[in-house]
């Protein structure tokens, strides 16, 4: 059988169609680019916002529009609505995300034990989804109680996987040449804290990085409150990339107040500060919520410069989205869209100004560059795009396709979004 494996949303959810193609190929079926050349799809959605849900649904419609018999759903969108998302052309199975992990194993009326066998060395998936990198699943919902976050309803309780489960995933990534492992999961940070014997998260990284043989280990978003002190040390490794994902939310303490998060922006700036001084060049982004129930003016202005004086790698900026089920959807004060939109706006202009500064400080060095993706030229080789190891998003030229292989490259000149740059 021909597999389509389609995702929305967070790099979870692309570790976990990873998993989904790799138990699909035990079985022995065929994992393929494109709804059109499928006899199944399976869609892992999101709806963490109004925008990703509708996304999700119409990744279903468009698997059946192409052509696709039966349409499996799975992720956040199935398990929250699964009456309505099964009421979509095409639908023929609802997968609710306690039963994910299985659902291959269901599917095909197989016993989970016949998955644990000896692993198959990954292979990328095909198409929109191929990546270079390997997403890792360590770890599973969230104890957090974010006010605006339907992720913990979706998701449930903080469950982390054990050492020896992630190890086996990454040395399947490796045998199949893969440079660069990122670990995923809802709530990073929480690690082992549910674990009989208690660990965390700087635990598994020192496990991984002494037992594997990892070119490079990135580590996904983490809350700031999770990382203990001593945690910045392990960069003393240096295959332990240069990148930070912090997610900060909101500049202003009653803001965050409201949204129950479990930080300040001065003890936010001082875990930044702290991680700066440990980490040379280090890039650190976040992510900022505009528009929160009751936000006021001088709320945002207090954001707004809070973000100016971080001076972040980059950033992500969203307008709150109201999520049924989450007490933020019952506050007073909701935002009308075109406040939001302005303020958006506005924030996404200072993240553009200091994402620019940050990589300017680059140009004229040299540095390695992990090639995603390679575009052959009608008359003059191949584009080449990659990430360094702090998230600088690097383009050059060569004679030959280099997907999946390391170079150094001297950094020229600023690019939108990124930096030009030539092998050395």
């Amino acid at each position: 059988m021909k597999i389509f494996l389609d995702t929305i949303g967070c790099r979870l959810n692309q570790a976990e169609i990873e998993t989904l193609a790799h138990q699909f190929r035990r079985a022995g079926h065929e994992i393929v680019a494109t709804a059109t050349q499928a006899d199944l799809a399976v869609v892992n959605t999101c709806t963490v916002t109004s925008a990703a849900a509708s996304d999700s649904r119409a990744a279903i419609r468009r698997a059946k529009r192409l052509g696709v018999e039966e349409v499996v759903v799975t992720g956040c969108l199935a398990t929250l609505e699964p009456e309505k998302t099964a009421e979509l052309p095409g639908v023929g199975k609802i997968v609710t995300n306690p039963r994910k992990d299985a659902l291959v194993a269901d599917l095909l009326g197989l016993p989970q034990e016949f998955f644990d066998l000896e692993p198959l060395a990954r292979q990328p998936l095909p198409g929109l989804h191929q990546r270079t990198r390997a997403f890792i699943k360590v770890q599973d919902g969230c104890d957090n109680a974010c006010t605006f976050c339907i992720t913990t309803v979706a998701r449930g309780a903080s469950r982390s996987r054990s050492i020896d489960d992630i190890l086996a995933d990454i040395r399947s990534a490796l045998d199949g040449g893969t440079k660069e492992i990122v670990l995923t999961g809802v709530h990073l940070g929480s690690w082992g804290l549910d674990f009989p014997s208690q660990q965390c998260l700087s635990d598994l990284v020192s496990a991984l990085l002494t037992r594997t043989s990892i070119p490079r280990l990135r580590l996904s978003s983490l809350e700031p409150w999770d990382l203990e002190a001593g945690f910045f040390s392990l960069w003393q490794d240096p295959r332990l990339c240069r990148h930070l994902h912090l997610p900060l939310q909101s500049g202003s303490p009653s803001v965050l107040k409201r949204m129950a998060r479990k930080t300040t922006p001065d003890s936010f700036a001082a875990l930044v500060d702290s991680a700066r001084s440990a980490i040379p060049e280090v890039a650190i982004t976040t992510d900022v919520i505009v528009g929160f129930p009751g936000e006021t003016e001088e709320e945002f202005t207090q954001t707004l410069e809070f973000v100016k004086a971080m001076n972040f790698a980059g950033g992500h900026v969203f307008t709150y989205s109201a999520r049924p089920g989450t007490p933020a959807a019952r506050m007073k004060g909701q935002i009308r869209g075109e406040v939001a939109k302005v303020r958006s706006a506005a924030l996404r202009a200072v993240f553009a100004e200091s994402a620019e500064a940050y990589r300017r400080k680059f140009i004229g060095k040299t540095m390695a560059v992990l090639w995603e993706a390679t575009d052959q030229l009608s008359d003059c080789g191949w584009r080449l795009e990659g990430l360094t190891d702090n998230y600088l998003r690097v383009v050059a030229h060569a004679s030959e396709p280099r997907w999946n292989m390391v170079n150094l490259v001297r950094l020229d000149s600023l690019i939108p979004g990124g930096l030009q740059g030539q092998i050395v």
